[in-house]
Formats: structure tokens, sequence, C-alpha cells
């Protein structure tokens, strides 16, 4: 680690003393804050389909919703609650890949959890209340930091520095006893060089599944310093969130009859009675310190480096009952992520290339106690039952190449290799030993072109390689589980006109030893993974965007494909059997959106969001009993903005009404199988069960900002 960093500050050292300070005026004034993430995100010329959304897209629904639901309006996008509103656990598949295959990182930093590659939401409420603009990657992408992008990666870039002083107060209250606070300021620029800007939060909600509350609390703290071609910027931003589980799901019947029921935290109490626990939930904290350095060296060279030390510490706390034995359980997370990236940004003439170096280590302690117990024997209050560390080490260099190669052709080279290093020591919750000594080097080269026709036609055309290594629980689930490779073809084109824009982006990801999603999960919601061998996904993406008039446009898109296993093979009535080609589990063949936006005036406006997501399997074995039902939901916004009204700026009133005609609809849910010996002892029979997360019915949140 101290040689990587001694390395990272030479180069960038170096860079500056080495190059002549000369920088042309309109460099000087570049944003400064846009070399964050400049080396991971792509621009139009860029053989590569992704999204990029504004602040002002975020604003328009944010009223307390998790940063997961505000995009599901993005191409190929299927988002998913716990607790069946969009408050506290969410998710999003993208292309119908799982949410741990999502590469997402704030500012040029890696978000996903380094263990489960998964991304907790909940762990950040109202972040989006903090970002500046966002973009996503469908597909490999470009190289980033962290681990690769196996379905898209979502790139996030957090406030700019603010000119001028404000105040903001935002409020919002909605179904299901929905409140959200949120209190935003800036200093402006201060002698010149500094700002200094936060956010605090505080939203509530009892969640449409019952006992499905949310307590969350998030801050966002910044120090920027900039002088010319020069700018440091501190931030220290993270939140505590205390849920209650609604990861069980329910059962096909109990959907049927009681949507809204929460299995979580019952119990049988001494005279019999069914009992709830009061305090099954999950309560954890997470903060987060960047330091960023960007520099304008000359006309030709802009440089980064960055750290980051994210520390996070909770547990999540069950009542058992076991052979008549009742006792309670906080199974604990104490861990602790470092990370030092550097990039190097040339730009001059027809070639841009960025030269980037990311190093991280995690260290993670795992393990669970007693806190009450009664009529146990061999069981203590205290007991620290289960204890185990996980250490994950990964270092990875990109270079990427843009070259304009004439009017017409551009050309696209990227070439990264990554090293992971993972080692387990001690036992899972499961109380069994768990010692994993893993190490892997992955080669992930790109290439593309990209073609103008004229200024309204383009066409590209991308290859890509990833590699991905398991997660802890993986590893957990199945020692020899091999790490997942993707070969990822994309070809589009782009047309334009002053009032049109349409795009198409078809693509072809073959997978080897892809670890999809078996529809199971374990005892603290995770999903479980297996490897399924050869598998590919094949889709053709649309969007489009067209303005009809100076006061109405309308947004669309729509993306179509077939998502197969070669031959999957499965346990079945005690039997090894060959499914052959079968779908991959949670991946829809259509999902589409249609978003009518009218501007009734320069501050009033409404917008229509019709989403429909194609029936799914929850299992890669194409049973009948495991599919998830399609859906169609509507959602209206409106949004009016008062200025300089009652001594205040700016003062905006939203509304937001989700699922206008109550459709009663789920877009996630589990299943499982397990042998039944006890009926027939002469054979096997494989039994199957379901869980499902319902979503919520017509519900609606109102808020209320002020802008001083």
């Amino acid at each position: 680690m101290k040689n990587l960093l001694f390395l990272s500050l030479s180069i960038f050292t170096l860079s500056i003393f080495s190059q002549e300070k000369t920088v042309p005026d309109d460099l000087e004034v570049q944003n400064l804050e846009e070399i964050l993430v400049s080396s991971i995100r792509v621009d139009k010329n860029a053989p590569i389909a992704f999204s990029n959304v504004s602040k002002d897209d975020l604003a328009k629904n944010n009223l307390g919703q998790d940063l997961p639901i505000l995009l599901n309006s993005l191409t190929s996008v299927v988002t998913t609650s716990d607790a069946g509103a969009g408050v506290g656990y969410t998710g999003i598949r993208i292309r119908g890949v799982n949410a741990q295959s999502t590469n997402i990182t704030i500012n040029g930093i890696p978000y996903n959890d380094a263990e489960s590659l998964g991304t907790y939401w909940v762990d950040l409420p109202d972040f989006a209340s903090s970002v500046e603009n966002l973009q996503v990657q469908r597909g490999v992408g470009t190289s980033t930091n962290g681990s690769s992008a196996f379905g898209a990666s979502i790139n996030i870039l957090t406030d700019l520095i603010s000119e001028n002083p404000y105040f903001e107060n935002a409020n919002s209250v909605g179904s299901y006893n929905t409140i959200k606070n949120t209190f935003k300021f800036s200093t402006g620029i201060l002698n010149d060089n500094f700002e200094f800007s936060g956010r605090l939060s505080k939203i509530d909600s009892d969640g449409y599944i019952d006992r499905a509350k949310s307590d969350l609390k998030s801050y966002f703290l910044q120090a920027t310093y900039k002088k010319s071609t020069t700018m440091i910027k501190a931030l220290s931003f993270g939140g505590h969130e205390i849920t209650y589980q609604a990861w069980n799901g329910i059962d096909g019947a109990t959907l049927d009859s009681d949507r809204t029921y929460n299995p979580s935290g019952m119990y049988i109490d001494q005279s019999g009675n069914v009992k709830f626990y009061n305090n099954e939930v999950d309560n954890y904290k997470q903060d987060h310190y960047q330091l960023h350095w960007s520099e304008v060296l000359n006309s030709n060279f802009t440089s980064n480096l960055s750290f980051n030390l994210t520390n996070g510490l909770g547990y999540y706390e069950q009542y058992k009952e076991n052979d008549n034995q009742d006792y309670i359980t906080r199974k604990w997370l104490d861990n602790q992520f470092i990370v030092a990236n550097y990039s190097l940004n040339y730009e001059r003439n027809n070639i841009r290339m960025n030269f980037g170096s990311s190093y991280s280590e995690y260290d993670g302690d795992h393990f669970g106690k007693v806190i009450w117990a009664q009529n146990t024997a061999g069981i203590e209050v205290d007991d620290k039952f289960y204890d185990g560390n996980g250490i994950k080490k990964d270092f990875s260099n990109y270079l990427k190449t843009n070259y304009q190669l004439n009017s017409n052709i551009s050309l696209y080279g990227d070439i990264q290799i990554r090293n992971v290093k993972y080692n387990t020591s001690g036992s899972t919750s499961d109380i069994l030993d768990f010692s994993t000594n893993k190490s892997y080097s992955f080669f992930n080269p790109k290439a593309g072109l990209n073609y103008t026709f004229n200024s309204d036609n383009n066409l590209y055309f991308s290859f890509a390689r990833a590699n991905r290594e398991p997660t802890r629980s993986d590893f957990e689930n199945n020692a020899d589980i091999q790490p997942e490779q993707l070969n990822d073809l994309e070809l589009g084109w782009n047309y334009s006109k002053k009032n049109f824009l349409i795009t198409t982006n078809f693509y072809y990801m073959q997978y080897k030893n892809q670890l999809v999603l078996t529809g199971s999960i374990d005892d603290v919601g995770n999903p479980v993974r297996q490897n399924s061998g050869e598998s590919h996904r094949i889709g053709l993406e649309l969007e489009s965007n067209i303005r009809i008039s100076n006061k109405f446009s309308v947004n669309a898109n729509s993306s179509f494909s077939q998502n197969k296993n070669k031959n999957f093979v499965t346990s079945l009535n005690g039997e090894l059997v060959n499914l052959g080609r079968t779908n991959i589990s949670f991946s829809p063949n259509l999902i589409s959106s249609i978003n009518l936006m009218y501007s009734a005036s320069e501050n009033l406006d409404f917008s229509l969001l019709s989403k429909h997501v194609g029936e799914q399997y929850m299992s890669n074995t194409d049973s009948e009993f495991s599919k998830l039902d399609a859906y169609s939901i509507l959602d209206f916004n409106f949004n009016y903005n008062f200025k300089n009204s009652f001594f205040f700026n700016e003062i905006t009133l939203s509304a937001i009404v989700n699922n206008v005609f109550g459709t009663k609809y789920v877009s996630n849910g589990y299943y499982y199988t397990y042998d039944d010996t006890w009926s027939d002892p002469n054979s096997i029979t494989t039994i199957e069960g379901t869980g499902y997360y319902p979503q919520a019915t017509t519900n609606y949140l109102i808020g209320l900002k002020f802008k001083l």
C-alpha cells in the first residue's frame, strides 16, 4: 500500500513539474470537478450504450424514494423495493443482470461492497439530493475502478461548487406515513477560492408491507479549494439506517389473501399466541471520507488523485425459536474500505488518452452475539457464536485511447489489468469453518469504432471483455465456484434532428460460468448464485426523444431480449438432469417505458410515465411455478415553481402519484426446491416453493421546497 501511494504521488508530482504550465483561457475555466469522473465516463462518440441523468432530472421525482427508483424510466431497467414503496431496501437490475453485477462509483470511488459486490442504497438515504449528475453505461462499458461491470455501471458525480450562497429546505409527506426533511446549504465562493456546503436528511416511512418501517438519517459535507488550474475537494458523507426486516417475502397463498403480510419477527409465546418481535431490524451506519486533488497540468494534460476511507458498522437482530428454545441474536458486520485512485488524461488535436490506476483494501469482521435467551441449554447471553474475517485487495490499471482517424471515423481502445486477492478465516453464521485463499488476475480488453455519416447519423460497434470474481456468499455456498467471464458485442445507430432523436443498440453478451441467480435467498435476504456454464443475452434497445411542440415532448424506450442458459443442469427428483436451453432467471424479454411531458408554462410541468415489464422466471429451470407475471404501471408527476415569492428566491411544489390505477404487481421474489424423501421412502420427489415481494398499489408523495 505504501509503495502504491508513493508511486501515485511520484507520478502526480512528475506530471506537474515535467510540463510547462501554459494553459489557454478556455481550459482555465474548464470544470475541474468533471475531471473526477472523466476517465471512467464516455461521450457521444464512444461506441458504448449509455444514458446521462442530470440533477434537474432527479429533482423532479426526488421526494424520498431511493436512487434506483428514480432511475426506473431508463432503458432496460427493472427496480424493486422490499418494503414495497421505494423507501428502505431497494434494488435495480439492468438488462436482467442482478444488482451485484452493476458497478457503482461515487466520484470515481467504488461504492459496491467489496465482499458481496452488492450496493446497499439504504445506507445512503436521500443521496440523490447530493448528486450533480450520473451516467449509466449498459453492458461492460468502459474500464472503471472497482469490480468489472457485467450488466451495467452507474458513475455518480456529487454536487459541484456553488458560485453563490444558498439555503434549501425540502419537505415531503406521503402514503404509509412517509416523511422526508432535507436541509442544504452553500457558502458560495469565499475569498475567491473556498466553498463549503452540506446537507442533512431524515426520512421515515411505515412501508407498504406490514411493519416494514424505515428510520433513515444521512449527511453530506463538502469543503473545496479552487484556484486557476487546481481544485482540492474534501468530502464526508454517510447514513444511519434502521429498517424492520422485510426480506422474507410471502408465499403465493398469502399473496392472494393478504399481500401486505410480513412474517419477519413472528414467534409463538408461552401461551400459544402468535406474536411479532418488535425489534427485528437491520441497524447499520456507514461513513465515507473522500479527498480529491484535480489539476490542469497544461493545455494537454489533466490529472486527478483521490483517496477514500469508508467505515461501516451494524447488525441485524432476529428472534429465534428452535426446539422450544428462545433466543435473540445480533449478527454484526464491522468493516473498513480504503481506496487510492490516480488518473492522467491527455488530449491533443485528434487523440484523447486516459491512464488510470486504483488500489483498494477491504477488511471486514463478521460475528454474531446472543443478546437474550430463554429455556436454553448451552446458549448464554453475550456468547459470540460465530466469528469470521474477510480481507480483499484489488489493484487495477487501465489505458484508454480515443483517436479521431478522420472526419468520419473515430477509434476506441481500452485495456485493463486487474489483480484480486481474497482471504477469509474463522466461521460463517451457520457456525461452519470458512477458510478461503483466492487470487485472480484478469485481462479486460475493449475496442470499437464510431462512424459519422453526417451531422445527423452515426454508427458504432464495440467489443469488450470482462472478468469478475465470486462473492463471499458464493464461496460459502460452494467452495469450488468459479469466476465468470463476459464477451460483449454492441452495435448501435444514432439519428438526431432538431426535435427528434432515436437510438438503436443491438447487443450480444456471451458468458462463460455466468453467476446466475438460482432464485433462492440466504438467511439475510441475499440472492444465492451459481455458475451456469455457457449462456448468453441477446437484445435490441430502442430509445427516442420527440419534441412535438415547445410544450409537449415524449421520451420512450423499449428492450427486446432473449436470455438463455445453454445446457442447464439441475437436480430433479433425485437425479441430475440437463434441461438444455432455459431462460436465465429474473430476465424479462420485454421492458419498456413511455414518458409524456407537458410544460404548461416556464414554471409548471406535468409528466406521465408508463412502465411495462414482461413476464420473467425466478428460476433457471423454466418452471411455471417460478414465473412472475408481466405488469404495467402508470406514474404521474407534477412540479410548479414560484419565483421570488414570500421572501424566497424559489418555492417548488411537487407531487407524485405512483401506480395510478392500483395495479397489484410483484417485481421481485425468490424460488427454492427441496427433496421430499418422507412421503415415499422408495423415491425422491422435488418440491418447489416461492416467495414474493409485493409492490405498493396507488400511493403518493407531496413535496414543498424553499430556496434562499
